[in-house]
């Protein structure tokens, strides 16, 4: 199979690219526009009363320092999700560069002019408008320059929050191990910071005059990136669909949803650490999931029948180096010690306490080994230290605490952390690169995302969840020489799902329920 080249790609995808582009365009403008009309007068008032310079400018910088991701997690319940919070987010972000510019450059603007302006019987508003903005514009401009890039580098996590954007080819790539998808949303964006950074450094350098005919072209082509954006943005469907990113690009996900059922329901992108709750809360209708998250319980979600047997079950299993296991000795025995101790109505039992009740993970873990008979105090040993790493999400972080306590607790070594790496590329990677020794991983997404096998292999192993077991355990140990332990017994695959109050209204039990919904409306 001939491998796809970056700009084949970008060739197939044109289109979902433009949009994209046009999405991040628009939030970048509208966010960088309304911190302007905040930032810019807040400047002027501290370089009129200095005693406010401190407390504001120190304000704007601490909420710089907040991580963005955790910023759009603080804007989601005040906002939502989609482009608000997004929009919300940026704008705090550009503000500290345009209100310290502008207090920069109205205070050092030189008293001498100043007086000489006094002098000439200006009042307070003719000396702003007519000598201390005009002279004060570069450094202003300066400061939009910067607001301008860090705006365009951070509105590709927009797309966690379904607000669109560069971000869903960068996060997609990343979830699918796809580098074309990658580059396809990263050079882009790339070149948006350049382009963006080089228009303002025009006006910065064509003066005062050449700034104030802009004012009347700059809201118009505003409007226009705007209405542009929100065109693109809104869905025509009466279900509003949110999937993942790793899902938009899976066999056992949307592509399936398309060639298998000819189902398109034009869904936004959205990070899964939301889109539950956003389902719940009528932000989203229909959402793509996992069989065994115990938000489906807490959230009150059906989970749609798969009658055409588009996503086939996957054991869960540990997955680790050939020669992890010949430096550890005891670590393949330990690990195997979880095998079979779950089934679906266990792991969802669990993720329930995770995700609703807000137990800890190391609590969950230990009342689960505690009840099977398997929990030993650590013997806190120093024989060696294993690595165990994990994807984001709350099941991931308990098994990594069940390994942790399992291997601290049987054998002589220590276990240590390295939780939340992010999509399964990195994950994968880190193993490949020995930053970790062994994570949990899923068949399913060990065939699809890492082995990419031909559609006929793919056809043949997916017959049964015993059949693709053997193939990537298989195929691991000969392509990495990595190999998977016992399956813990339960099964997770992707699934489809909605409120269940409004599946029983529209009489949608199945995916095909769907596909005919949605040919009827």
């Amino acid at each position: 199979m001939t491998q796809q080249s970056l700009w084949q790609f970008i060739i197939e995808q044109q289109e979902k690219l433009l949009t994209q582009i046009v999405q991040h365009l628009g939030l970048t403008f509208l966010s960088l526009v309304l911190a302007i009309i905040v930032g810019v007068p807040l400047g002027i008032l501290i370089a009129r009363k200095r005693k406010l310079s401190s407390p504001v400018l120190g304000a704007a910088g601490i909420l710089q320092t907040i991580p963005s991701i955790a910023l759009l997690g603080f804007m989601i319940p005040a906002f939502g999700i989609g482009p608000k919070p997004a929009i919300v987010a940026l704008l705090i972000y550009a503000l500290l560069p345009i209100i310290r510019n502008t207090y920069t450059g109205i205070t050092g603007v030189n008293q001498t002019v100043i007086e000489a302006a006094k002098a000439m019987g200006m009042n307070r508003s003719q000396l702003l408008f007519k000598v201390e903005l005009p002279l004060a514009m570069p450094v202003i401009i300066a400061g939009i320059r910067t607001a301008a890039v860090i705006n365009v580098g951070v509105a590709t996590l927009a797309s966690f929050v379904a607000a669109g954007g560069l971000g869903e080819f960068i996060f997609g790539g990343i979830s699918l191990n796809n580098t074309n998808m990658i580059l396809a949303g990263a050079i882009p964006t790339a070149l948006l910071a350049v382009l963006l950074d080089q228009g303002i450094a025009v006006v910065q350098k064509s003066g005062y005059r050449f700034f104030q005919k802009l004012k009347y072209i700059v809201p118009v082509l505003l409007i226009l990136i705007g209405a542009v954006y929100l065109f693109k943005s809104v869905s025509g469907n009466k279900i509003k669909a949110g999937f993942t990113p790793e899902f938009m690009g899976r066999q056992d996900g949307d592509l399936g949803l398309r060639s298998v059922y000819g189902l398109n329901v034009n869904p936004v992108v959205v990070n899964d650490a939301i889109m539950y709750k956003a389902a719940y809360e009528k932000e989203l209708d229909l959402i793509s999931g996992y069989s065994t998250d115990g938000r489906i319980k807490a959230f009150d979600l059906y989970v749609l029948n798969d009658d055409k047997k588009i996503f086939p079950p996957y054991f869960a299993a540990p997955v680790i180096k050939t020669k992890t296991l010949q430096k550890f000795p005891d670590l393949e025995k330990t690990l195997n010690l979880l095998e079979g101790k779950f089934n679906d109505s266990i792991m969802t039992d669990l993720n329930y306490k995770s995700d609703y009740l807000k137990q800890t993970p190391e609590k969950i873990a230990k009342d689960f080994l505690i009840k099977n008979k398997l929990y030993k105090p650590s013997r806190k040993g120093n024989s060696g230290t294993v690595r165990i790493g994990s994807k984001i999400f709350g099941e991931q972080y308990i098994l990594t605490e069940m390994y942790k306590m399992l291997i601290e607790g049987y054998t002589d070594y220590k276990a240590e952390t390295k939780t939340g790496l992010g999509g399964t590329k990195i994950c994968f990677d880190a193993l490949v690169n020995d930053a970790i020794d062994f994570y949990p991983e899923y068949t399913g997404t060990g065939l699809l995302v890492l082995l990419k096998p031909t559609p006929e292999t793919l056809k043949t192993v997916t017959q049964s969840a015993d059949k693709t077991y053997q193939y990537v355990d298989s195929e691991f140990r000969r392509q990495y020489g990595i190999q998977w332990l016992k399956p813990l017994g339960f099964n997770n695959s992707y699934a489809l799902m909605m409120r269940k109050k409004q599946a029983q209204s529209l009489k949608i039990e199945s995916i095909s329920d769907l596909k005919k919904y949605f040919n009827t409306n």
